[in-house]
């Protein structure tokens, strides 16, 4: 048993009969380093420690939380969350998880290289990055962040329902965003990052490939005529795109009503090209995870199977709001309680590529920007108007760049228009496995 599970279980022995307890316990170690000039503008390197208790007495839940393993400061978290308890409204829909008897799939994702590799070397690592962004093209002008960083996590919830899990992880990463001189006098930027299970994976040359020549594709680039283009995404934005989606299909929001995808179970959402599905247990995925927030096996969850709506990502809490059981798609911190959610997003591959997509569309804009996501789309609605940057298509080819244009037009309309799913799978930084899409029926809004 390790420290944290030790822990945990010194505090679940301060439950009292007639109530539910839940432990969380978490440690982390963040590195961050941030390079400007060749040298170091900011290194930090942070420990944190958290302690979340629930108590479920009576209908009611409280929450405490404590930001230290000091014992002086845990010995009374557990009273304390019970005293909050007593002042919180009853809800039928509280409860802790219990174990439902599936089992969970081993991931491992932990790289002893996090800890192992110098601070030197990692700074040497963000260095790198900015010199070759710098040595790329005559026409880069400065580079506006190259970053390194890293974190190892460890957690552990322990409940007196017999919910007993313990996870850990390490994540490394590198990213830079460049500044291009325009043919008008104004800048460019182009961003990109690379993230794996730690520093030994991580690749310095196609990071600044990548954010190069994402900045030069926009040289020159004019505000678009308003119309109705066929829109290309390529993986890294249709991951973006079917992150909304996925976000809609929480089933806290059905519960309150706040996504339109409520009550749609069996119905055709979207063009039959499409089957998504979240799943935690892919390994290969850097957002894999054996457990979820509330201790439960984490497993894969159908979304959309052939367009049809097949279910909705659910915690213990809006599973019992709908009368079913969890699906194992808790996220929380030790800091907050749980809410259900994605973790690796994967899209079953159809058929064609970006390449195929841009020589068979006659007008078209490939999208290398969105700008104002979180504010420009309704989650109820689900209409959406975004900021746009990217490359209009003619007769096949790529012609000129656009920038202050807008894309709008509905997520539920959006699906349905979907009229190519690719077979181009990528995974993303984040964790998801998505192809290139293509879609009708968006609106292009601009000055041109």
């Amino acid at each position: 048993m390790t420290e944290l599970d030790q822990l945990a279980q010194r505090l679940l022995a301060s439950a009292v009969d007639g109530e539910d307890v839940e432990v969380c316990v978490g440690r982390a170690v963040e590195t961050s380093v941030r390079v400007h000039g060749g040298a170091v503008e900011s290194l930090t390197v942070a420990e944190s420690h958290g302690v979340g208790v629930r108590v479920v007495v009576g209908g009611r839940e409280g929450h405490a939380h404590a930001g230290s393993f000091d014992p002086d400061v845990l010995s009374s978290l557990v009273a304390e969350a019970r005293d909050n308890a007593a002042f919180a409204e009853e809800d039928d829909r509280v409860g802790l998880a219990v174990p439902d008897g599936v089992a969970a799939v081993p991931v491992e994702r932990w790289d002893d290289s996090v800890a192992a590799t110098p601070i030197d070397d990692k700074v040497a690592l963000a260095i790198a990055l900015e010199a070759a962004v710098l040595g790329a093209d005559p026409r880069i002008r400065g580079v506006r962040a190259s970053v390194y960083g890293d974190t190892r996590s460890e957690t552990v919830v322990r409940s007196t329902t017999g919910i007993e899990s313990h996870t850990r992880g390490t994540m490394a990463s590198l990213s830079t965003s460049v500044l291009v001189d325009d043919i008008d006098g104004g800048t460019r930027t182009g961003g990109a990052v690379d993230a794996a299970r730690g520093p030994v994976g991580l690749d310095v040359d196609t990071v600044a490939d990548l954010a190069v020549a994402r900045g030069l594709q926009l040289l020159g680039a004019v505000a678009p005529a308003t119309g109705r283009p066929t829109v290309v995404f390529e993986p890294r934005f249709a991951a973006t795109l079917l992150g909304l989606v996925a976000g809609m299909l929480s089933g806290e929001r059905v519960v309150k009503g706040r996504t339109p995808f409520a009550n749609r179970v069996g119905e055709q959402i979207s063009a039959d090209v499409l089957t998504m599905y979240d799943d935690p247990t892919d390994a290969a995925s850097l957002s894999a995870a054996a457990y979820d927030g509330e201790g439960l096996a984490c497993r894969r969850v159908p979304l959309i199977a052939a367009g049809v709506l097949d279910g909705f990502l659910h915690d213990t809490r809006s599973a019992k709001g709908l009368g079913t059981r969890s699906t194992g798609s808790a996220l929380r911190s030790v800091r907050g309680g749980p809410s259900p959610g994605h973790r690796s997003l994967h899209v079953d591959p159809d058929r064609g590529d970006l390449d195929g997509f841009i020589a068979g569309i006659d007008d078209g804009l490939l999208v290398a920007s969105l700008q104002g996501l979180h504010s420009g789309v309704n989650a109820v609605s689900g209409d959406f108007s975004v900021g746009v940057e990217g490359v209009r298509i003619r007769d096949g080819e790529l012609a000129e760049p656009i920038r202050e244009g807008t894309l709008a037009g509905s997520i539920p309309r959006l699906l349905l228009d979907i009229s190519a799913v690719g077979a181009d799978l990528e995974r993303q930084p984040g964790g998801a496995l998505v192809p290139s899409l293509m879609i009708e029926g968006m609106t292009l809004g601009g000055g041109g």
